[in-house]
C-alpha cells in the first residue's frame, strides 16, 4: 500500500518509524511518505493560511498550496477515467465516524493520500474540486476537537496498517479482538497465576478448550452489553445462539428481539 500524508508539521508523524508500522515501512508493505504542505508555497513567508471569508475568530488553510499538493500526489493524466487515483482522506470533526469497519475497508485500497487541515480547516472548494476526480472522504475519530489532523492520521493509519497481509506476527489475533464481530473483546490473563490476590478465572486454567471458547464467548457479550449497549443493539439477532441469550440473560441484559441462531 502506498501512502502520502501531508501537514504542515511534518515531524509531528515521526511515531510512524516505531513498531510495527515502522517495521512496515522498512520491508515495503507500507510505501510512506510524509510531505511539508509548505513545499508547495511560493512566498517569502511560506504562507498556508487566511482570514475567513464573512469574518469570524481563527484561520483557514489556503487552497493553492493544498492544489498544488494533490496535483502533485494525485496528477490527474496519470488516471484519466479516476480508477487508479488515490482515495483523498481528510480528519475532520465533520466526517464519518472512523470504524473497525472503515479500517477494513482502507486497508483494501491501493493509495491513500491523507490531508492534515489545522486552524479552522481547509478551504471547501479544495475538497470540491478534489472530489471531481478522486473519491474523498472525511473523516472524525469522535466528536471532539483536535489542533489539526496529525493525530487522527497516526491513529487511523496505524489501525489500518495492522490489517495489512504479513504485518501481524499472528494474523489470527484479527479474529478475536474487540470489533472483529461486533464485540468487545473478552479479558486476557497471564502468568502467574495469583498476582496480589487476585486469580486467573480456573475456566482459564482448566485446558477445557471448548469450556475456554464458551467463557469468553460470555465475557465478551457481558462486556459489550455493560460498556458499549449500542454495539449490542447493533448485533443481527441471528447471530445470538441460546447459549448467547441466556449469558446475557444471566448477567440481567435482554438480548435484542429476533429469531435465535442454530
Amino acid at each position: 500500500m502506498r501512502v502520502d500524508v501531508v501537514s504542515i508539521f511534518p515531524e509531528y508523524l515521526a511515531p510512524l518509524d516505531l513498531s510495527l508500522v515502522g517495521k512496515a515501512r522498512a520491508n515495503g508493505t507500507l510505501r510512506l511518505a510524509v510531505h511539508d504542505l509548505r513545499g508547495w508555497t511560493h512566498d517569502v513567508h511560506r504562507t498556508v493560511d487566511d482570514t475567513p471569508y464573512g469574518g469570524g475568530p481563527g484561520m483557514v488553510m489556503r487552497p493553492e498550496p493544498w492544489g498544488e499538493a494533490l496535483d502533485a500526489l494525485a496528477p490527474a493524466e496519470l488516471a484519466p477515467d479516476g480508477v487508479t487515483l488515490p482515495r483523498l482522506l481528510v480528519p475532520s470533526p465533520a466526517g464519518e465516524p472512523f470504524t473497525q469497519a472503515m479500517a477494513h475497508e482502507l486497508a483494501a485500497e491501493s493509495h491513500l493520500v491523507f490531508a492534515c487541515g489545522r486552524y479552522e480547516g481547509i478551504d471547501q472548494r479544495v475538497l470540491d474540486h478534489a472530489a471531481t476526480r478522486m473519491r474523498v472522504t472525511e473523516v472524525s475519530l469522535g466528536d471532539y476537537v483536535l489542533f489539526g489532523g496529525e493525530v487522527a492520521v497516526l491513529v487511523i493509519l496505524e489501525a489500518v496498517t495492522r490489517l495489512l497481509p504479513g504485518v501481524l506476527g499472528n494474523a489470527g489475533s484479527l479474529d478475536e479482538e474487540s470489533h472483529a464481530h461486533g464485540l468487545l473483546e473478552a479479558p486476557m490473563y497471564t502468568k502467574p497465576a495469583t498476582w496480589r490476590g487476585h486469580e486467573v478465572p480456573e475456566v482459564l486454567r482448566s485446558g477445557d478448550h471448548g469450556r475456554i471458547a464458551r467463557w469468553r464467548r460470555d465475557e465478551a457479550l457481558v462486556r459489550t452489553a455493560t460498556r458499549r449497549p449500542d454495539l449490542l443493539a447493533a448485533l443481527d439477532p441471528a447471530s445470538l445462539d441460546k447459549r448467547d441469550r441466556s449469558a446475557l440473560d444471566r448477567a440481567g441484559f435482554p438480548p435484542p428481539a429476533g429469531d435465535v441462531a442454530k
